[in-house]
């Protein structure tokens, strides 16, 4: 492991785990209690027309694919304020839409394009000092607002009306919210690509939630589970040469069973009693 740590490739790919585990862990918290999996899913997929867009014009596709997650977003929150649609609904549209239209300009491409396969599938082993520090300034501003209004987000979330008497803009918060998941989403896609993404918002809370005791620990072991996962499945990946984002979805996995069992331990032993 400490011979690891001399490369510079797993030195950045251990900083940005660490990083996007934490902020993905964090944003995935609210992402469960409003039982958005499909949203996180749902945005993913329609950040390809942003790649897409970033890689026929010669542009950054992950600071494209930022901007246009951020714009589906608020049109999500919009349309779901302004229509009478479902959210799945409308989520599915904007979706299929997205997800279409990067198909499309990607037709317009020609040649072998190397960068796609990196956000589909995901490759932190090739990520650079200039992508991480991009990764860094977003993570911070995203995880201070989650931090400083955590409680107001909670409040909306579980109960929009008693937020909105206590002087809560719900709508505001709806918006920003979704605009934190899907840019979470779209940094998370150079660990996970597009296909796994959505895995680390939901498991590691999901792990988290069958032994926390309060809303505080609940934050605080969703990031160290989601960190166990990132580390674990990094390391195993390069010793093992597997792909790296499949790797870490699966020790995530496993340290979810894991858990899941030691949780029930202690109550069958008391049952037994």
């Amino acid at each position: 492991m400490l011979e690891l740590l001399t490369y510079p490739f797993m030195q950045r790919a251990l900083i940005a785990g660490i990083l996007l585990g934490s902020l993905l862990a964090l944003i995935g918290i609210f992402v469960i209690l409003r039982r958005m999996a499909f949203f996180s899913d749902g945005i993913a997929h329609a950040s390809l027309s942003g790649v897409a867009v970033g890689v026929l014009t010669g542009s950054d596709p992950l600071l494209v694919a930022i901007g246009f997650s951020a714009v589906f977003a608020a049109i999500i929150a919009q349309l779901e304020k302004r229509t009478k649609l479902s959210s799945d609904a409308i989520i599915g549209l904007v979706f299929t839409s997205g997800m279409a239209l990067g198909i499309i300009l990607l037709s317009y491409g020609t040649g072998y394009r190397p960068e796609l396969s990196t956000y589909l599938f995901g490759n932190i082993l090739a990520l650079q000092w200039s992508e991480l520090a991009l990764m860094g300034v977003i993570g911070l501003v995203i995880t201070t607002f989650i931090l400083l209004r955590h409680k107001l987000i909670t409040l909306f979330i579980l109960n929009p009306e008693t937020a909105y008497v206590n002087g809560v803009n719900v709508d505001l918060y709806r918006t920003l919210l979704y605009v934190a998941i899907a840019v979470t989403v779209v940094l998370g896609m150079k660990l996970l690509g597009i296909i796994l993404v959505s895995a680390l918002l939901i498991i590691p809370v999901s792990t988290a939630k069958l032994i926390a005791r309060s809303f505080r620990s609940l934050m605080a072991l969703t990031i160290l589970f989601a960190n166990l996962g990132v580390i674990s499945g990094l390391v195993i990946s390069v010793y093992l040469n597997l792909p790296t984002g499949a790797t870490i979805i699966l020790s995530s996995i496993g340290i979810f069973a894991l858990t899941a069992l030691g949780s029930k331990l202690p109550r069958t032993a008391a049952t037994k009693k």
